[in-house]
This record gives structure tokens, C-alpha cells and sequence, in this order.
């Protein structure tokens, strides 16, 4: 593991004077022969050429915390050189002190790495004195990786504009054993600020979403600090992840079966009303495997879309030579579930888009109306689908803004 990592803990800057003194106070002390095991006493140390150099971790330590405060300082003298490398040759850099008395590597170190320091120090006098300590830092069993997604698993990417009710998803590429040592790791910060919280779908997703939608121009900051992190037996994280963007304008859709109208707002203005086809109704049992054909209720977001998408029955379980299956390229396709629910062009149906019901469950739309929402939408936008049969959308579905916040907030593992 490579000597560089992001800064976050264990490197406070160090002032010099009676500041430093007052730190130097509080390291930890060491009875190597190599330093003394005290630097705040003066008179101690008066006789020790080059003054009494300490060292934090104590030489010899093994297992250290890659993000721990690693230190060299000096009492009855000052640091003339210290050069840190790890055992790979590769020099640490450092920061030493206005006064010469303190110095501390300038980055995070690696995984499973052993580190020499090697000080000079002078008195005084003009004695000096050379001294050695060395130490490694922990291995790990196993590391994860995060990665920031949507949950219809595309990468939230930085500085991008998502819509009010976008869902970061969190996803560790290995089960983490401990969820409450990974959700401490995590954080949102918001401008405005906006209530939310994390929510833990399995071992290796965790979600967050504000209580009600983000209020449009909000910018999000999300953080993955794992790196350092003992996520539970032996499992860190590999490094740490960061990454910001903003809410766009108010995009919140209602899909009403009642109407078989799709009333489209923008920052609740309405701006467009588009008829309709939805999910027919109905199941079909295939090898034993009941499928249905309704537009489920619930609150989706937008995930993404193409154009054209190639729409292929058998990816849910009907095959293709069924009698209802299909495969066919479909124009202006914006998906709102992981099950293939999408808004989206279809001509074979504008007599029945406002009256009737004829789809396996997408919205079908005409191409005037499937093209201009296409071009409206944003993954993270609203579509709310009302008064339709069937069951309501789950949550693995694209259904996190349908679970009640008090159910949501019994995710956490906080």
C-alpha cells in the first residue's frame, strides 16, 4: 500500500514556544535506550548530548494505526535532521517546528509498512547525537472499497446537478461485519442544512436520503472516511472517498391511474399534462414464477435514461417467444425502477394513452410528450404513481422515498 492517503486525523499543526511545550507534554514516553524517557524536565536531561529525543509510536511498535500521530521531539536541544522511509526506501515528508523541537510526518502512511526514523539532535553546546527507531503499522485481513451510486446503481459523479429526491448509496464491495464502525465513518453535509440520515439496506449498501425532499440549489457534500478504519474483523477500508454535487430545480411528476394523466411540476408550477398507458393488470405464472403487470404505487425517482433502450421481456422472467413477451428498441426511455420501470415513447398505443391500460407496467407515453421528458429529467427527479392495483413498490425497487421516515431511521445502525 502506497505511502499516500487523503489528511484527517493525527496531523494537527504545531506551533512552537510554550504551544509545543504544552504538546510535547502529552506524548506518550518510551524507555528505549535509544531516548530518554521523559522531555519535560529539563535538569534530567541537561547531560545527554544533543538533548533527550522521544519518540512517538515507541520504537519497536508493531500494528500502529497508519492515521496515528507519529512524532520526534527533543528536550535539552533541537532536531537538526530527522528522514523517515519506509521499507521500501521511499522518504516520508515532514514538518518540523518553528523552534526545531517537534516534528511529524506530513501524510498518512500505509498499510502494513515498517518505518525508520533516523534524528540527529544538538544541544546547546554543540554536542549532537544520533539516534534510530523504527515501527510498523497494521495489516489488514481483508480491505473494501466504496463507491457513491444511485440506487439503480450509477455513479453519482462530482459536481453534477441531481434531482430533490436523489438517494446516495454507499456500496462496499466486500460485507462489512461491523455496520456501526462504517456508518461513524460516513458523513453528508448540506448548504442549506437539511435533516437525513443513513440507512442500512444489507451488508454491503447503506443509503441516505433527507427526511423530505432536498430544497433545489442545496449542495451536498458526501464523505467515505474508511481509510484506517477497522470495519470489523481485520476488514479496512482501502481509502477514503469524497465527493460533492447539487440539487437542480424541482422536478415531482403524479402518474394517476384514476386520470391515466401524468401532471408534471417544475418547482410546483405545473408545466405539462401528458395522457397515459400504464400496467394492464393481471399475472402470469412462467416455470413456476408469478409475474405481474401493474405499475406498482409508490414514490420512484428518476435513474436514468437512453434512447434508444432495447426492452427485453425476458430480463424480469417472461421469455421473448411467450405469449406476452417481447423485445423491441423503444425511443426516449427514462427507467424509475430496477425492475424496468420507464416513462417512454410508444406508438402502438396513443388510442389507449389516457383511457386504457396496456403496458406490462411501463408509463407509455407519445413521442412528443416521451421526448420532451426525456429532455425534462434528471436522475434523483420525482415520479409519483397513484390509484393503480397491485402491490405497493418496495424498496429494492427504486422505493426508499415510500418507506416512512420512522422506518427509515431504524436502519441505521447508529
Amino acid at each position: 500500500m502506497a505511502d499516500v492517503q487523503i489528511n484527517r486525523r493525527g496531523l494537527l499543526a504545531l506551533g512552537g514556544g510554550a504551544a509545543a511545550a504544552a504538546f510535547l507534554a502529552a506524548c506518550s514516553t518510551n524507555n528505549s535506550p535509544l531516548s530518554t524517557s521523559s522531555a519535560s524536565s529539563s535538569p534530567a536531561v541537561a547531560g545527554v548530548p544533543g538533548g533527550a529525543v522521544t519518540f512517538t509510536p515507541a520504537p519497536g511498535t508493531q500494528g500502529f494505526d497508519p492515521l496515528g500521530a507519529v512524532l520526534v521531539t527533543v528536550a535539552g536541544g533541537t532536531l537538526s535532521e530527522v528522514v523517515m522511509t519506509n521499507d521500501q526506501g521511499r522518504v516520508i515528508p515532514g514538518i518540523m517546528t518553528p523552534d526545531a523541537v517537534t516534528w511529524k510526518p506530513e501524510t498518512p502512511l500505509g498499510y502494513d509498512r515498517t518505518y525508520q526514523l533516523a534524528v540527529t539532535s544538538r544541544d546547546d553546546t554543540g554536542r549532537s547525537n544520533e539516534v534510530i527507531s523504527s515501527f510498523g503499522t497494521v495489516k489488514p485481513d481483508n480491505l473494501t472499497t466504496a463507491s457513491l451510486v444511485s440506487t439503480g446503481g450509477g455513479t453519482l459523479a462530482e459536481g453534477a446537478t441531481y434531482g430533490v429526491g436523489v438517494v446516495a448509496v454507499i456500496k462496499f464491495d466486500e460485507p462489512i461485519p461491523d455496520r456501526a464502525a462504517a456508518q461513524r465513518c460516513l458523513s453528508v453535509q448540506t448548504e442549506p442544512p437539511v435533516q437525513g440520515q443513513w440507512s442500512w439496506v444489507d451488508d454491503q449498501n447503506v443509503h441516505y436520503r433527507p427526511q423530505e425532499y432536498y430544497p433545489p440549489g442545496t449542495a451536498v457534500a458526501v464523505r467515505a472516511d474508511i481509510y484506517g478504519v477497522d470495519l470489523g474483523n481485520g476488514l479496512y477500508g482501502q481509502e477514503d472517498l469524497a465527493r460533492s454535487f447539487v440539487i437542480g430545480d424541482s422536478h415531482v411528476s403524479i402518474a394517476d391511474d384514476t386520470t391515466k394523466q401524468v401532471t408534471v411540476f417544475n418547482n410546483g408550477e405545473m408545466v405539462r399534462t401528458m395522457p397515459t398507458s400504464m400496467g394492464r393488470g393481471g399475472t402470469e405464472t412462467v416455470n413456476g414464477r408469478t409475474i405481474h403487470f401493474w405499475t406498482q404505487r409508490g414514490i420512484y425517482t428518476v435513474l436514468d435514461k437512453a434512447n434508444p433502450v432495447i426492452m427485453d421481456s425476458s430480463t424480469y422472467g417472461l421469455p421473448v417467444n411467450s405469449r406476452l413477451g417481447y423485445r423491441q428498441s423503444i425511443n426516449y426511455a427514462t427507467r424509475i425502477s430496477n425492475d424496468g420501470i420507464y416513462l417512454h415513447e410508444l406508438t402502438d398505443t396513443i388510442a389507449q394513452q389516457g383511457n386504457t391500460n396496456m403496458s406490462a407496467g411501463c408509463l407509455n407515453l407519445n413521442p412528443d410528450n416521451a421526448r420532451w421528458f426525456y429532455d425534462f429529467s434528471v436522475p434523483g427527479d420525482i415520479v409519483e404513481v397513484r390509484n393503480t392495483g397491485g402491490e405497493p413498490l418496495a424498496q429494492w425497487q427504486n422505493g426508499d422515498w415510500s418507506v416512512p421516515w420512522d422506518v427509515w431511521l431504524e436502519g441505521s445502525a447508529l
